[in-house]
């Protein structure tokens, strides 16, 4: 099996990339931490991109706002008003104080002045992905430039095929805690760029049938270096790391 996006080999040029921007160094999904892990060396990132009220996009992760900001309540119920009045930053770190929850906008904006390549992550657990997915799409369309410094992933099966309807060439990944036995037939339907899964439930035979077809492999969430120095062997691409200076020895020029 081939197609465009899996033969380019320019899209993925690293094998450090950081994890909600650096997830151990600087808040999690803020500009922060995005500048955290490019002050590690690090030339990509991962973040998550969720709906909030009123169609707006922010970088976020959960489903309610406690665990990373001074807020509360469900995360798809607060306005961009509301959210932009949170502080996500003084959990982490009073350092961090103030540090803002980022619209999708400010983040790419901060991603591409900072030359990196990003790993855009669509939190979407439910059924209704058009609510999400083309308005992501035409953001990317319009504010992102370099498409070989871009993969969007999900674990949402249907938002990924979403994402190949709309096309504009994207790189897409699926995202997978335990790889299921219909994976292939999954990543064939959205002629995928990359398989991105836990890193604690791979095992070698995945991962060399992963690679026999074609596909880039991309681990999460590893933050020991030795917890993975075998799957190197097996043909694991990339690292997605809370940490990248844990693996600063893969990212010397």
């Amino acid at each position: 099996m081939t197609n465009s996006a899996i033969s380019n080999d320019k899209v993925l040029n690293t094998k450090v990339m950081g994890h909600r921007g650096a997830a151990l160094l600087a808040p999690e999904n803020t500009l922060a931490s995005i500048r955290a892990a490019a002050e590690a060396g690090a030339t990509w990132v991962e973040i998550d991109v969720y709906l909030i009220a009123e169609g707006g996009l922010v970088i976020f992760h959960d489903d309610t706002l406690e665990r990373c900001t001074n807020g509360f309540g469900v995360t798809r119920e607060a306005t961009p008003n509301d959210v932009a009045k949170l502080d996500a930053g003084s959990a982490f770190s009073s350092q961090f104080a103030g540090e803002s929850v980022p619209t999708l906008l400010e983040a790419l904006e901060c991603i591409q002045f900072l030359g990196l390549g990003l790993n855009l992550e669509i939190k979407h657990d439910g059924a209704d992905v058009e609510n999400i997915v083309p308005t992501v799409m035409a953001m990317l369309r319009d504010h992102w430039q370099d498409n070989d410094k871009l993969i969007i992933s999900s674990f949402n099966h249907n938002a990924m095929l979403l994402c190949y309807e709309i096309g504009d060439d994207r790189h897409l990944a699926q995202l997978y805690e335990a790889i299921p036995s219909d994976w292939q037939v999954q990543l064939e339907a959205i002629q995928a760029y990359s398989l991105n899964c836990d890193y604690s439930l791979l095992t070698e035979t995945h991962a060399r049938a992963i690679k026999a077809a074609g596909y880039k492999l991309l681990c999460y969430t590893v933050n020991d270096p030795e917890s993975v120095t075998e799957y190197w062997d097996w043909g694991m691409d990339t690292v997605i790391t809370d940490d990248p200076t844990k693996f600063a020895f893969l990212l010397a020029p």
